[in-house]
């Protein structure tokens, strides 16, 4: 059990750090989109700054805290007892099906990082916020999840992540309705 739960603490630091990363990433992701729109000498600056940070964060903080948050999550899961309980959970099968988006939506964070590091601009800062969306809504999701070791009520949780997604969404359209306001001004 000792071993567990050193490994459960492993697996959540390097959960926080993986979310932490992947939050700030889209971040500077807007920052490269909006510095493509500057002028010269202020776009290329900005450029090859938020593509030093942007590296840093990926390939230092990112990459492997969701390396090492996923060997904590297999080994507690595959060799030791309590994982192995927790696999025959309902809940434990839709928090890995989660999980599994996670993975997604980190190798598309991974695409677009290597279309930024070459000046390849494919999508809009308004994308960009809305996608950073993405990564909260799991949050949301497994967190909820674990807590409540609960899958039976399952289509109350879809119910509640869809609402809580339109929620995101709104609140969107209202800073964007703000900021082009400001912007005119």
């Amino acid at each position: 059990m000792e071993l567990y739960n050193y490994l459960k603490s492993l697996h959540l630091i390097f959960v926080i750090t993986w979310f932490a990363g992947l939050f700030y990433i889209v971040r500077l992701f807007v920052y490269q989109i909006e510095a493509a729109d500057k002028t010269s000498p202020e776009k290329e600056i900005l450029q090859k700054q938020y593509k030093i940070m942007a590296y840093r964060l990926w390939y230092i903080i990112t990459w492997p805290s969701a390396v090492l948050a996923s060997i904590f999550a297999f080994w507690m899961l595959f060799f030791t007892p309590m994982g192995n309980a927790w696999l025959q959970m309902p809940w434990m099968h839709v928090k890995l099906g989660f999980v599994f988006v996670l993975y997604l939506y980190h190798l598309k964070c991974q695409q677009i990082f290597s279309q930024l590091q070459r000046d390849e601009v494919k999508y809009t800062t308004n994308f960009m916020r809305l996608w950073n969306e993405v990564a909260t809504i799991i949050l949301f999701a497994v967190v909820f999840l674990v807590i409540l070791k609960n899958a039976v009520n399952w289509i109350y949780g879809v119910i509640g992540i869809f609402l809580f997604s339109i929620t995101i969404m709104l609140g969107f359209k209202f800073y964007k309705r703000i900021r082009e306001r400001n912007s005119k001004q």
